[in-house]
């Protein structure tokens, strides 16, 4: 084997439910620590750290922070922007370094304190905690929203993947009913998965029926215990190697996973740009290139854990691969998003280290995949116990053409998708179109009437004719 071939050697998840919890730093530098140590590496001998953005603080270096707590000086250093992607692409630039010979370490660490932080807020009070940014910079965004996205208050996935979710029930011909009850279907096994997951944050298996009823809309038709979690507090790390290095540290072969293959794709940023709202033109893509790099298939593969932040990312997914919702190998090994935690951009690290130490157990491969944005960023990762294949890299395998959007309009226009925004206490507020103009072009609007969001959770909107008025930045649409 080539001694610069790289392998997965450590893992590390912590969660930690007492409140209140740690800091991010802390919560970094214990697992880095735990992941460092599984391998026999000392971390002050760390080559290169990498860290995925972290929603809870704003550190003013993080990667320094941690590097200095463990005594570390690393030549290679990285800290993301916000992306479930994130975690993927700092492990692939990783083993693209190790490849080339540039690192012998790589550690990539994320964490998130969200529920420590909602701790702090619901005292009124601030989070006591290291090294703040001053001046505090700006969101980690790869692009922020398009301008008439934020006129209509369209910027939070359970809005955006709600709206995904509306088109591909309409185009499948699906009551709003039957979507329902195959979503719980689909994600029950989930939580029984969960439940066995020591690092999961929600711990109790329910049925398909529990899952969807009994519990308040969040982003209409998705209610509270169907979307991922993300106000929860982990952590995770995942160490990589030279197959040279993992000789000398002792490694043993059966503790050794290998990225034999991976890819990434696009869709469009916005998602009224999509060409078909509830499907997916890069997803297919980006598992093609995976496996073809891999020299695997998807009927290859022992384990799976298929990115869960909402149901239309796992149905989409399904789609594109040719994968059953109900596959015998399950859809996770963590328990998703929704149940393990879905703590903001880490996600893939948790999934990865899990994967991990499955494949340790077993042998065989696993596929992992990972989601960003509003389903526009899609990276596919084979996982295997055996070496082989060749790694791939981050440049888009595929991206797509997006569709115009006109950001103010008047007229007649026909129902795309659509979701009905709620509120913490459960009352519906507004409705949130994407539209079909005569052009072929598409536009947001919003539906203010109570009768008419009343009526939008009552029957299928999509395919419905209304009528469009704007202030010139707000479009109102009425049938």
């Amino acid at each position: 084997m080539d001694p610069r071939t790289p392998c997965l050697v450590g893992a590390a998840q912590r969660t930690v439910r007492e409140q209140p919890g740690p800091e991010p730093l802390d919560l970094w530098e214990q697992v880095a620590r735990e992941a460092a140590g599984e391998a026999g590496l000392t971390p002050e001998s760390l080559e290169s750290i990498q860290l995925v953005y972290t929603d809870s603080w704003q550190y003013d270096a993080p990667v320094d922070r941690l590097a200095a707590r463990l005594g570390a000086v690393p030549g290679h250093r990285a800290y993301s922007k916000v992306s479930g992607t994130a975690p993927q692409l700092l492990i692939g630039e990783a083993a693209a370094r190790i490849a080339a010979g540039e690192l012998d370490s790589a550690l990539v660490a994320g964490a998130e304190a969200l529920a420590t932080r909602r701790h702090y807020r619901q005292r009124q009070e601030r989070a006591p905690w290291s090294h703040p940014a001053d001046p505090k910079p700006a969101y980690g965004w790869e692009r922020p929203p398009h301008p008439s996205e934020l006129a209509h208050e369209l910027f939070l996935p359970v809005h955006t993947y709600a709206i995904m979710e509306t088109a591909r029930r309409a185009a499948r011909g699906w009551s709003i009913e039957e979507e329902m009850a195959d979503r719980g279907r689909m994600m029950a096994p989930m939580t029984e998965v969960a439940a066995a997951n020591p690092y999961a944050w929600r711990r109790t298996a329910r049925t398909p029926e529990e899952l969807v009823t009994g519990n308040r809309f969040v982003g209409w038709p998705y209610s509270r215990n169907t979307v991922a979690v993300i106000e929860v507090d982990q952590a995770a790390a995942v160490l990589l190697v030279s197959t040279e290095l993992a000789d000398r540290l002792g490694v043993p072969r059966d503790r050794r996973v290998y990225l034999r293959g991976w890819a990434y794709a696009e869709d469009t940023w916005e998602v009224a740009a999509r060409p078909e709202l509830g499907s997916s033109q890069a997803i297919g893509r980006a598992a093609e290139n995976a496996f073809e790099r891999a020299g695997l298939s998807l009927g290859d593969m022992d384990a799976l854990d298929v990115y869960s932040c909402f149901a239309i990312a796992l149905r989409q997914a399904c789609d594109a691969v040719g994968l059953d919702p109900c596959d015998p190998r399950g859809l996770t090994v963590t328990g998703g998003l929704p149940y393990a935690g879905g703590p903001s951009s880490d996600y893939v690290l948790h999934s990865t280290a899990t994967m991990a130490g499955l494949l340790r157990a077993q042998g065989g491969h696993g596929l992992v995949t990972a989601v960003g944005m509003h389903l526009t960023k899609h990276a596919y990762a084979v996982w295997s116990t055996e070496p082989g294949g060749r790694l791939g890299d981050a440049a888009p395998v595929f991206t797509a053409k997006p569709v115009e959007i006109v950001p103010a309009y008047e007229g007649e226009a026909v129902v795309a998708g659509y979701t009905v925004a709620h509120g913490r206490d459960g009352a519906a507020q507004r409705g949130i179109l994407v539209l079909d103009l005569p052009d072929r072009t598409r536009a947001y609007a919003h539906v203010t009437s109570q009768d008419l969001i009343a009526e939008a959770e009552s029957r299928e909107l999509v395919g419905q004719a209304v009528r469009v008025t704007s202030d010139g930045k707000v479009n109102v649409a009425v049938w």
